[in-house]
This record gives C-alpha cells, structure tokens and sequence, in this order.
C-alpha cells in the first residue's frame, strides 16, 4: 500500500526561514470564523433590507459556507487554535455542524486523503479520477449543483444512513449509520437555533431563502470547482509538487469561490499543518527561491475548468 511521497520543509528552506513561513498564532483562526460568521450575517442583512440583493447575498453566503468548510478542515489539522479542546469545538460547532459535516468523522477520513494522495488508497480519488470529462458532462454537473439536485441526493441519502435506512445490516453498515448521524444531528440542532433566531427577529423566510439556498446551490457548485482545482487532471500523481494544484485566483475568485486561502492547494499538501492563513506567505516563500516553476500552478479557475472539461464529445454512431 504506497503512500505519497512527502517533502521536508528544510529540504527548501534555511529553519530561520521555515519558522517564520509556519509562524502561528492563537488568535487568526478564531478571527478567521467570526470574519466568516460576520460575512454571512452582513449579506442575510443586505438582503433582508434591500430584496433585489439576495442573489448576490445567496452568492456570498454560499461561498461562506464553503468557508465554513475549509476553517473546518482547517481544525481536522488541528491549526485554528493552539488548544486542542478549542480548537475541536470551533471546528465543530461553529464551522462543521451548521453545514451539516462532522469534524470526527473528516478528520480520520482527510488525513488518510494526505497519506495516500492520488495513490489507489486515496479515499478522494473519486473526486479527481473521473476527469477530464467532456463540457457537456460538466455543464450537466454544473445544472446539477445549481438547482440543487446534488444538494438533495447527498442529505437524502446522508439522512437515510442515520436513520438505518437504505443500507445493508453489518458492521459496515453501523459505522456509516454512525458517521451519518455525527453530522445529521448537530445539523438539524443548529440549523433550527438559527430558524428560530431569524423568526424571533421577525425573518424567518430569510433561513430558507439567505441559509438553506445557498446551502444547496451556490456552495455545491463552489465545493465541485474546488475539487476539480485540487487534484483533477494534476500532471504527476507522484510527484509531492504535482499531484495537488495551486490556482491564482483573482480577488473576485477570492470573494465568491475561494476563501480563505484554499487555492494554495499545492503548499497544503507539501506542508500539511501550515494554517490556511499562512499558504499565501509560503507560496511567496517559494516563488522567491524559484521553487514553484517546479510546482502545479494554474491562473485562475476558468482555465483549471477548460483543461478538466478537455475530454473530446463522443462521435454519434
């Protein structure tokens, strides 16, 4: 059973130099989800005060719910807070419940995606080996995301497990039953807190219409565009510098697909425990020392979308 092959940061760097890249601090991260909770909170405002907004705020919060996802991950790493009770309890009910994950059941699942990056183990191979595909294929995934037919299909069936439902009695069976309902049950507990919030304050459509919409379409089509960005169609599988890709989003890319620094997917899988927050500074790091000609690096994610929708349409027989 292979892994992947890793890359010690004192391979590249001097360790003065490596500790100032990794330089941590106690407070960024738990900034990092009120500034995400601040952002979902001011766009449900704009909406609720001026109607004609809400497909922008629906935009913004779905790109912050994928926010909500990426600080999360950024817990399973244990990298929001230097204590790790707190930084369990930000990643999991501040970040993870409200969009119906689990940071108990990620963690072990997104450590053993680093240990076998895009080898056969990969538990996220499936994310990436199915591409490229051709544009109809994504075009189709797109509608699919976006009028929240892939949203419906993962809770049904994410519900259906917890309950028992669906799945073959076993052992296995049990443990996704488990795992199904770590995340069902603070789901539907924090998502009714924030129904009744919204109703006390006289807006309870906003839930459905500034939470749950965004929830099931502009977050699912974000999160697809990220997987791709990540791994599909990366160059090597065994290369530590080229089976994960970095994209260099624009500021807009930032705002609405790619927060918090998750593009610099390439530095997370060379440097694994480095908060989000410090991705940008090792990627300048690198390009300093003409380090990331080395590196899967594409500008911007229309052209990462243009080579994963590469596949040739099949000729009518």
């Amino acid at each position: 059973m292979p892994v992947a092959k890793r890359i010690r940061p004192l391979d590249l760097f001097t360790r003065e130099e490596w500790e100032a890249i990794s330089r941590r601090n106690s407070w960024m991260g738990p900034a990092l989800v009120a500034h995400c909770w601040a952002v979902v909170i001011a766009a449900m405002a704009l909406a609720i005060w001026q109607p004609w907004l809400i497909p922008v705020s629906v935009i913004l919060i779905g790109a912050r719910q994928l926010g909500f996802a990426i600080l999360m991950h950024d817990a399973a790493h244990g990298a929001l807070h230097p204590n790790i009770r707190f930084n369990d309890f930000l990643g999991q009910w501040l970040c993870a419940a409200p969009v119906g994950a689990s940071l108990s059941s990620y963690r072990p699942y997104h450590l053993s995606h680093h240990k076998y990056a895009q080898q056969p183990e990969d538990p996220d191979l499936v994310l990436s080996a199915p591409f490229p595909v051709t544009r109809g294929s994504l075009r189709r995934k797109i509608i699919r995301d976006l009028t929240g037919q892939t949203f419906f299909k993962q809770r049904r069936n994410q519900f259906l497990n917890a309950f028992g439902l669906g799945i073959r009695p076993g052992q296995s069976a049990a443990n996704r039953a488990q795992t199904a309902r770590e995340a069902v049950f603070p789901f539907l507990g924090s998502n009714l807190l924030m129904l009744a919030l919204l109703t006390a304050l006289g807006h309870w459509w906003a839930y459905f219409v500034l939470w749950l919409l965004p929830l099931a379409t502009w977050q699912q089509l974000v999160t697809r565009l990220r997987n791709i960005a990540e791994h599909a169609v990366v160059p090597d599988n065994d290369d530590p510098m080229r089976h994960a890709r970095t994209t260099l989003a624009t500021p807009l890319e930032g705002l609405i697909i790619a927060p918090y620094w998750v593009n610099y997917h390439c530095e997370h899988h060379m440097f694994m425990h480095l908060p989000c927050y410090r991705l940008g500074v090792a990627h300048k790091a690198l390009r300093e020392k003409g380090i990331t000609d080395r590196m899967e690096i594409k500008r911007g994610y229309l052209s990462v979308l243009g080579e994963a929708s590469g596949k040739p349409e099949p000729v009518p027989a």
